[in-house]
């Protein structure tokens, strides 16, 4: 978009989240007229209609939004199959500047002509016949011909471009336009109430209604999920003139020299310019849904963490979810009803998808298994938690996907060998089960310099614990373990070659460690345990959830990581704790087992030797190492 264009960028488009106190004078005439109990001023009631609309209206569109990004819901109906980067979202940001430009339009056009909103009735039939009159005959035909003329030689690259470069349509897709689109607009809409109030047939219903209307057929047109049965077409072949339908709106958004119209193909149908493709796109759409139609080359098995981060997903706020998680005073108000879900997905949720992204052609998905992390240590619920994670590997198996990761928990030791248990009762299995451990011992280690000599191990027993200290004490670090276990540290110091042995040391206290300041953290610590660490320690971890950064004089390093490759598509939402483009090492490493088309399951204790292979091939394929260590 060419920012030199006149009326091309918003006046408040560097005022960020500021910009909202541009509805500060309507917020103040309200208080002021409650303060002066002068509560029936024209002015001051229409403020505060103006304000409660501009609210609803954003709900609507976030409501919207969520909906369409609910892939569980809706991965079968979608028109447009690729997924909605980074970009996009950054794009569509400010999407909501049209809410604020009609509120304060919609305020002049009360102050310009008081006559036609005073006393208004709450209903008026004739308003209704007058302002879907005036619609129809007044506001589509305007939108046919400006949108037509925004597609021309002059007008699309200033002006209309910036629309069309998302190239997933989305509700919110219907506000991310220029200033001038979005003075268009306000035309289109504004036209029928005010014709209707000043030919004295306004009412409040009215005014709502129609605006209510109209903005859910814009995030009907714009969602990219067909809802709209293809017989209603067959046995009333006329309707299609009347109203658009998302599929008919995402060809024009594609192809962009067709399908014109505001809502009513009809003007299409009048102009020729209708898409001859739009009905049999829409009946095959239609005729498919509900049928899975790709099958993903990876999954990856996720679960929830906490309450907190249960909103950090697409479908709660898909601009959150795009950045890195991070606690927020206002998800506090949504905790209870998060708490209610959390108890109705105990009872009957089953496992879903979240969310996907496209790696060189193989489609990747992560499917979320409805438990949140304190339950994986409730006694009896493991059970249920591991008939979940089976019927996820068996119905991954039967789609034909190729490798299934598991997430932290879902891996976890106790519950059930850390995969092992669904191998062993499916023999059969030609899903790849990788735990991923392999890649996330190669991360934590990849990240302690060559120059450290002594490591403070917790968690020194766990699978991860184990390989991290054998690999270790082979590179000649002396390797502290805290660990109760007599028999499980001898287990393993025997596994070490007998040169090594003397170099993993058991420990049984924190206070061990009051000189190490390379802590390597398997098991949770608290904040009475880190202050045995010394000054300038650095904490690595493999922990869920990650420790409490309390020491000051300390670093803490993020869970391990690594960051996708460049070629990634269509990847828009950040993992727990990770940055953009980056996932999870366990993740990462179900992703290089896929991409080499290894045979073999990865569940159980780590084989050693292959933390060196397993890393190089992260690297060939483009992953990137994430080090949180500082240097």
């Amino acid at each position: 978009m060419l920012k030199t264009a006149l009326l091309s960028t918003w006046p408040w488009e560097n005022l960020g989240v500021y910009k909202y106190m541009l509805l500060g004078p309507l917020v103040g005439k309200v208080i002021h007229s409650r303060l002066e109990g002068d509560d029936h001023n024209l002015a001051s009631t229409w403020c505060f209609h103006i304000l409660l609309i501009s609210f609803l209206r954003f709900a609507l569109y976030m409501w919207y939004t969520n909906t369409c990004n609910m892939l569980f819901l809706t991965r079968n109906r979608r028109i447009c199959t690729k997924g909605i980067d980074f970009e996009q979202i950054d794009k569509e940001w400010n999407w909501d500047n049209f809410l604020i430009l009609q509120a304060l339009i919609a305020s002049m056009a009360i102050y310009l002509f008081p006559y036609g909103f005073a006393n208004l009735s709450v209903w008026e039939t004739k308003g209704l016949v007058a302002i879907v009159v005036v619609h129809v005959f007044v506001s589509e035909p305007l939108y046919y011909w400006m949108h037509r003329l925004l597609h021309g030689n002059y007008l699309y690259t200033p002006y209309h471009s910036f629309h069309h470069s998302s190239t997933v349509p989305q509700p919110v897709t219907a506000g991310s336009t220029t200033f001038l689109e979005g003075l268009l607009v306000t035309t289109v809409i504004g036209v029928p109430i005010l014709i209707c109030c000043l030919l004295g047939f306004g009412s409040k219903t009215v005014i709502y209604g129609y605006v209510f209307v109209f903005d859910f057929l814009c995030c009907f047109g714009h969602s990219n999920v067909e809802i709209v049965p293809h017989w209603i077409f067959d046995d009333f072949p006329f309707f299609k003139y009347l109203l658009y339908t998302p599929t008919y709106y995402s060809l024009h958004h594609s192809e962009k020299n067709s399908n014109y119209c505001l809502f009513m193909p009809l003007y299409d149908a009048i102009w020729n310019t209708l898409n001859t493709k739009s009905w049999d796109l829409h009946k095959r759409i239609s005729l498919d849904a509900g049928k899975s139609t790709r099958v993903p080359d990876f999954v990856f098995l996720a679960h929830v963490v906490d309450i907190r981060s249960a909103l950090h997903v697409p479908f709660i706020f898909r601009s959150f979810s795009s950045l890195p998680y991070n606690a927020r005073l206002f998800l506090l108000p949504l905790f209870p009803t998060t708490f209610i879900v959390m108890l109705v997905m105990w009872a009957k949720a089953k496992t879903f998808l979240l969310s996907f992204y496209n790696l060189r052609g193989r489609l990747h998905q992560t499917w979320v298994v409805p438990r949140f992390g304190f339950q994986y240590f409730l006694p009896f619920a493991s059970e249920g938690i591991n008939k979940h994670i089976e019927e996820a590997i068996l119905r991954a198996d039967k789609l034909g996907v190729k490798v299934i990761s598991l997430a932290a928990l879902n891996k976890n030791e106790a519950l059930n060998g850390g995969g092992t248990l669904f191998v062993k009762k499916h023999p059969n299995l030609k899903v790849r089960v990788v735990h991923g451990n392999t890649l996330t011992a190669a991360v934590i280690l990849n990240e302690i310099h060559e120059d450290v000599k002594e490591v403070f191990l917790t968690g020194a027993t766990s699978k991860l614990g184990r390989a991290i200290a054998l690999y270790l004490c082979r590179r000649g670090v002396r390797v502290l373990m805290l660990t109760h276990a007599t028999e499980r540290f001898q287990n393993i110091q025997s596994e070490a070659p007998t040169d090594c042995q003397k170099n993993l040391v058991q420990v049984t206290k924190y206070q061990a460690a009051r000189n190490c300041k390379t802590w390597v953290v398997g098991k949770w610590i608290t904040p009475g345990q880190q202050r045995w660490a010394p000054s300038g320690t650095h904490f690595h971890q493999f922990v869920v959830p990650p420790i409490f950064a309390f020491r000051r004089d300390c670093t803490y390093g993020d869970l391990a990581a690594m960051k996708l490759p460049d070629d990634v598509e269509g990847l828009g939402s950040c993992e727990y704790t990770m940055g953009r483009g980056i996932v999870h090492a366990c993740h990462a490493g179900g992703v290089v087992h896929s991409l080499e088309g290894w045979t073999h399951h990865e569940v159980g204790a780590l084989d050693v030797d292959r933390i060196d292979v397993v890393w190089k091939a992260a690297i060939k394929h483009g992953f990137q190492p994430v080090c949180s260590h500082p240097k």
